[in-house]
């Protein structure tokens, strides 16, 4: 991911886990504004991520898709 701002070019880093004392506040590993979280948002779907939690238009093309299997049932086996 890379950022031009006021001609300075801005790149993302590799992210580094490492052990942290769990009773300690530790800052965000990374902060984005709207239109950077989008992009990435953005990105990340070409790539082909999706969302897991099923929300949003993903979840309610899987809602309508369960929606029309039912009533397939209901018409052509004449049960739900």
């Amino acid at each position: 991911m890379a950022v031009r701002s006021e001609g300075v070019l801005s790149v993302a880093q590799p992210v580094v886990m490492k052990a942290a004392d769990e009773t300690q506040l530790h800052d965000p590993f990374m902060r984005l504004d709207f239109t950077a979280a989008q992009m990435l948002m953005d990105e990340l779907w070409h790539c082909g991520l999706r969302p897991t939690e099923g929300t949003g238009s993903a979840g309610s093309l899987a809602a309508t898709e369960r929606h029309l299997q039912d009533m397939r049932k209901l018409v052509f086996e004449g049960k739900p």
